[in-house]
C-alpha cells in the first residue's frame, strides 16, 4: 500500500460515514525484512547505552567509558560496533595520557594487567615495554609479556620472556605452573622443559 492509497482510504471512509477499524501497527520494514519489534526494543536500549558512554567521555571520565562502551561491544547492533571500537581506543588513548605518571612501578604493571585483562594487548604491550625501558630487572613486566604471547599464540615470543622472567626471579617458574593464562603453552614440550626441568 503506497501513501496515496493509505490517503485514498481515509478520504473514502471519511465520504461513507463509516467508523475505521483501528489499523494494527506493522513492524517496519527493510531490505533485510521485517524488524522484529524486540528488535527495535533492543536498539533504543544500545542506543540509549551508547548516548550515556559519550556523555561519559564528553565530561572527562575515560575509563568510566572505557568499561560503558566494552560492555555495549558484544551485543551492539553492526552499524554501532565499528563507531564503539573508534570510541573505546579514544578513551584508552586519553587515559593513558592521563595516567603517563605513575606512583610506582607496580601501579604502572597493575594497569598494564588491566589491559591485558580487558583484550587490549597492543596497549598492554607497549606499557610492560614501558615498564622495562625505566627497570630492566623488572621480572614481572617479562612475565607479563610472557602471557600476553601466550594469548595471542606468540609460542616462540612466549618462552623468550618467560625464560627472562624466570632467569631474573626462580619464583616465576612455580607461578607459571599453576597459572591458566598459559594453557595454550601446556603441549610445547619446550615450554614443559622450562617449567620443570629436574624431570627432564
Amino acid at each position: 500500500m503506497t501513501v496515496g492509497d493509505a490517503i485514498g482510504d481515509r478520504t473514502f471512509m471519511a465520504q461513507t460515514k463509516t467508523a475505521p477499524t483501528s489499523p494494527t501497527k506493522r513492524p517496519p520494514r527493510t531490505l533485510a525484512g521485517t524488524i522484529p519489534v524486540t528488535a527495535d526494543a533492543s536498539r533504543a536500549q544500545a542506543l540509549a547505552l551508547y548516548e550515556s558512554a559519550l556523555r561519559l567521555m564528553q565530561a572527562g571520565k575515560y575509563e568510566e567509558a572505557r568499561v560503558a562502551f566494552d560492555k555495549m561491544l558484544a551485543s551492539s547492533p553492526g552499524d554501532l560496533a565499528d563507531r564503539i571500537r573508534m570510541y573505546i581506543n579514544a578513551c584508552l588513548q586519553q587515559a593513558a595520557k592521563g595516567k603517563n605518571t605513575f606512583t610506582t612501578t607496580e601501579e604502572h604493571y597493575d594497569y598494564a594487567v588491566s589491559l591485558l585483562n580487558d583484550g587490549h594487548y597492543e596497549d598492554a604491550r607497549d606499557h610492560f615495554k614501558s615498564i622495562l625501558q625505566t627497570n630492566d630487572k623488572a621480572d614481572y613486566a617479562f612475565y607479563g609479556l610472557a602471557v600476553l604471547a601466550s594469548m595471542t599464540g606468540d609460542s616462540h615470543t612466549c618462552l623468550e620472556h618467560l625464560t627472562e622472567a624466570i632467569r631474573q626471579n626462580p619464583r616465576n617458574r612455580i607461578q607459571a605452573r599453576a597459572d591458566s593464562d598459559f594453557q595454550d603453552m601446556a603441549d610445547d614440550p619446550r615450554f614443559t622443559e622450562l617449567l620443570y626441568p629436574e624431570v627432564m
